[in-house]
């Protein structure tokens, strides 16, 4: 088993023979726009982040799901966490056999009822609110979906601004924090145009070395996991901090194998992503995530 590194093109279109592995903002592919999740606290569409194809040793929900699509709460929805609307969130995450009573809850209701077969929900530590979609070969190569029609007139979604990606898109909202010459700028060739279908294509390829790939995250040494850094001489001093040789060239983002959380180690498993807040886009305090896509956990720490 191998760990892949995660590398962000600057292009959204393969080159003619170049395969595609993923992208990340845009559009989420081969859904239909009544599937796409929607925030359990507003009632508006979730953010698509990134969708990404699994290399084959972490295809771990069966060979006939080949990628997943990534959801988060919009940005600006995620000032110290969620702010919720009462009532929405049982119909859209529990919803009922019969429709709820009152109209105002009904297009809830009816989206918690249209839900993909293959989408599982998670909630940070704030209780901000995630999804990923299991993709199949046909949904991951399928059409880019836009997002589902927002009920007119409904007051509970009334009670919450619209998040900004839906005017614009992900990318161009996460512009704002694009300064020429900086590390985004030179990241993405430029500033993100708008546009709900601008993307980034994504790239991974197997790390050179990485011992802890297939192994389950561990700070406390009670597996086989490895630490990317020791002390000299065992003398916890910060001029003693070494880094291994064999943790040289690891990418910030990636797929299983060693990570570098900004605090401590989250309790997932080896399946798992490890991505910075502009693969997608998101509000992580200028932190990181990492998405357990086996059993479906997310975290983000800064």
């Amino acid at each position: 088993m191998q760990a892949y590194d995660i590398e962000l093109l600057k292009h959204s279109t393969p080159a003619a023979g170049e395969e595609l592995q993923g992208w990340c903002f845009g559009l989420p592919p081969g859904i239909a726009p009544e599937q796409w999740p929607l925030d359990p606290d507003t009632g508006y569409p979730l953010m698509h982040g990134l969708t990404l194809r699994l290399p084959e040793d972490y295809r771990v929900h069966g060979p006939e799901i080949v990628a997943l699509s990534f959801f988060s709460l919009a940005p600006d929805q995620n000032d110290g966490g969620p702010s919720s609307v009462d009532g929405i969130a049982e119909q859209i995450v529990s919803p009922g056999q019969q429709p709820p009573a009152d109209p105002q809850l009904l297009p809830f209701w009816q989206a918690g009822r249209a839900s993909h077969p293959r989408l599982h929900r998670m909630e940070d530590i704030l209780g901000g609110a995630y999804a990923v979609i299991l993709l199949t070969e046909g949904e991951f190569n399928g059409a880019p979906c836009q997002p589902p029609r927002l009920p007119e007139g409904n007051a509970l979604l009334a009670q919450t601004d619209a998040p900004l990606w839906l005017k614009g898109g992900s990318a161009s909202t996460f512009s704002e924090h694009v300064r020429e010459g900086d590390f985004l700028h030179r990241l993405f060739g430029g500033i993100p145009q708008p546009g709900l279908d601008v993307r980034y294509l994504l790239r991974w390829t197997p790390r050179a070395s990485d011992p802890n790939a297939g192994i389950k995250p561990d700070e406390y040494g009670e597996t086989d996991y490895q630490q990317f850094y020791y002390w000299e001489n065992n003398d916890i001093h910060r001029d003693n901090y070494r880094e291994h040789p064999w943790s040289q060239g690891h990418q910030p983002n990636h797929i299983g194998g060693t990570m570098r959380p900004v605090q401590g180690m989250p309790d997932i498993s080896a399946f798992y992503i490890g991505f910075e807040e502009y693969l997608g886009g998101y509000n992580f305090g200028s932190g990181n995530a990492q998405l357990d896509f086996r059993d479906m956990k997310i975290d983000w720490a800064c």
